[in-house]
């Protein structure tokens, strides 16, 4: 199982699951959900949070909340 936190700059993933954390209910109004498609921005200089594009919004999510996102891997994202 992949999970958020271990994508790297550019990849793009859909989301399995979202595991329970205190978090849940923010992510999902956010638009991370089963289903949810992510392509991973860029991380903040000191390593947290990381920037991730989620139905046209960039947002951030913290590497321990991440850790808690399974998702499967897709192709890698074409910038334009």
């Amino acid at each position: 199982m992949d999970r958020l936190s271990e994508l790297e700059k550019y990849g793009v993933c859909r989301v399995e699951k979202v595991l329970p954390c205190p978090a849940k209910e923010r992510l999902e109004a956010l638009g991370v959900f089963p289903g949810a498609e992510l392509v991973k921005l860029f991380t903040a200089p000191c390593g947290d949070p990381a920037a991730y594009l989620v139905k046209g919004a960039a947002v951030a999510i913290r590497r321990d909340d991440a850790a808690r996102i399974i998702i499967k891997r897709s192709a890698e994202w074409e910038r334009k």
